[in-house]
Parts: structure tokens; C-alpha cells; sequence
């Protein structure tokens, strides 16, 4: 079903299948004999959204075609890459004093229990109420216990989320860690400018932002992610995933943060890679459409000034 500006969704339907199929990479990238990341709680949160097919890729038991099981194997090294980007953002923000960290549409995110974060650290997770709940409930069977003072904001970023994020504690006039991971081109143009607008009036001078952006918007992401689907529906997950991004012309993410006030640096997928001592595929090869489709994309992060 396309997006509307009304609709909604849990961990096993539109945009938050997308957040499970995130996880199924990161529990997979997480057992690579050189792992970039380790993130217990993956594996887990997967299994309790239920759905069959990622709970089989988890366990290692999907048969799939090639080209789709090409494909996995390069979500799984970019999300392992990208989630060990915004590990360590929120890992230098920590370091150099900031206390304070939102995490924008957090899905099945676990920073605020797996990260160690300093004493006294506040960790906001804003997200749809049906997801806070499934993860908040779910991790507390599995007794983890966060490792930050979290707190829970349960609310669409559609709505009023700054007036919920101050409603929760969060305090304007200290410096923010903000992330934004994963979500712009599910965004439609003007509320990407809308997002970008809100969190700079809450962000005190020394705040920090991490963003990845997609030059195209969702043109090309959606039409590879409905190829994908294609591929995929053979093996039982039945979701186009293509009808979730919003395609059309928007700001560049560098260009209107620097507009307001922000210092940014961008580094392309590649070079992120390349920080982490991985090669990006050189685009040949089954996954090769898939992956010069993401490497347009930039990682963003930006300073308050």
C-alpha cells in the first residue's frame, strides 16, 4: 500500500518492517568473523516481530535467489558499516561532554542498551507508539537493562514531537546529540525541511546531527527496493518495499543545515567504508544494481555553531 500522510504501522508492516529488516542485518553483521558491530539484542527483537521470513534469514535458514541472497549479503555490510557510523557519533558526542542524545525514528534500536554511555546520560527514543511498546516490552523479557536514563517518546514525527521531546524532560539549552539514521527518504521533501527546522530550534550551540543522505530521494532507492521485493516474494516476504520511500526534488541535507547555522562535513559511502577498512563493491558482480544504487548516498554530520 503507497504512503499517505495518515498512515501507520508496527514492526511487521510498512515503513517498520523496514526497522526488523535493519535488524536482520545488524544480527547478521554482528556474527562476521571480523564484525564491525555487536549487537546482542538483534537477533532477538527479530525473532518477537514473528514474521517468518526474517525470523528464517536470522536463522540462517531462507532459501532465496541468488541474486536476492547477493543482495542481503550487501545490506548486511552496509548496515554494519552505517550502524558502526553512528555508533561511534554518539560515541565522540559522549567524549566531548554532551550528555544529551535523541534517537529520531529508533525502530528496533539498541544504543540505549548496548552503548556505554557516561554517567548521567539522557537517551531520548522517538518513535510510532506501537513500536516503543513492542521493543521496550520485549527487551524487558529478555532482561536487558539500559545502560543510559532513557526515556520513551511516543509519537509520530508527523505530529508535534518537539512539544513530546520537551514533555519527556529534554532540555533545550544543553547541547543534543541528534541521529537521523535510516530515514529521510521515507520522508516526503518538505518534511525532511520540516525535521531539519525542529531539530534546529532545539539544538543548543555544540550540538552535533548524523544524517545519511540520498541525492535522488527515494527515485532510486524505491526503485531498487521494489526489485528487491520482487526477488524476495519467492521466499515468502510479501511487501513492496518501493512504495515507501517519497520520491521528488529536495534540499540537499548539507546545503540546508549549513543554511542554518551548521558546520557540516559529508563523506560518500565509499570513503565510509574505506574508514573502516572496507572496500564498497565496485558494482559488478549479482548486487552489483543494488549497490551502485546506495552508494550515492552521503553521511552527514553536522556541529551547531
Amino acid at each position: 500500500m503507497a504512503r499517505s500522510d495518515s498512515d501507520s504501522w508496527d514492526l511487521a508492516s510498512s515503513v517498520g518492517a523496514t526497522a526488523t529488516m535493519v535488524a536482520v542485518a545488524r544480527a547478521l553483521a554482528s556474527r562476521e568473523p571480523d564484525a564491525l558491530i555487536d549487537d546482542p539484542f538483534a537477533a532477538p527483537l527479530v525473532r518477537a516481530v514473528g514474521v517468518e521470513f526474517f525470523t528464517r534469514l536470522v536463522d540462517g535458514e531462507i532459501s532465496a535467489p541468488a541474486e536476492a541472497d547477493a543482495t542481503a549479503g550487501l545490506m548486511t555490510a552496509v548496515m554494519a558499516v552505517r550502524t558502526r557510523f553512528f555508533d561511534d557519533f554518539f560515541t565522540d558526542a559522549a567524549d566531548a561532554g554532551i550528555d544529551q542524545a535523541v534517537i529520531l525514528a529508533s525502530g528496533l534500536d539498541s544504543r540505549a542498551y548496548r552503548l556505554g554511555w557516561p554517567a548521567g546520560t539522557t537517551v531520548y527514543e522517538i518513535d510510532q507508539p506501537q513500536v516503543i511498546e513492542f521493543k521496550t516490552t520485549t527487551l524487558a523479557e529478555l532482561g536487558a537493562k539500559p545502560t543510559a536514563d532513557r526515556r520513551t517518546v511516543a509519537v509520530d514525527l508527523r505530529h508535534d514531537w518537539p512539544a513530546a521531546l520537551r514533555e519527556a524532560g529534554f532540555d533545550p539549552a544543553r547541547p543534543t546529540a541528534w541521529s537521523a539514521e535510516g530515514l529521510l527518504a521515507y520522508l516526503p521533501p518538505d518534511a525532511q525541511d520540516r525535521l531539519f527546522n525542529d531539530i534546529t530550534a532545539l539544538s543548543a550551540p555544540g550540538s552535533r546531527l548524523a544524517t545519511e543522505y540520498h541525492p535522488d530521494g527515494g527515485a532510486a532507492l524505491g526503485a531498487r527496493s521494489r526489485a528487491l521485493s520482487e526477488q524476495w516474494r519467492a521466499a515468502g516476504f510479501d511487501l513492496d518495499l518501493g512504495e515507501l520511500f517519497y520520491p521528488g526534488e529536495r534540499q540537499p541535507a548539507d546545503d540546508y543545515l549549513r543554511a542554518r547555522g551548521w558546520q557540516v562535513t559529508t563523506r560518500t559511502r565509499a570513503e565510509v567504508f574505506a574508514g573502516y577498512g572496507r572496500d564498497y563493491p565496485d558494482g559488478t558482480g549479482p548486487d552489483g544494481a543494488a549497490a551502485e544504487t546506495m552508494r550515492n548516498s552521503t553521511a552527514v554530520l553536522a556541529t551547531r555553531t
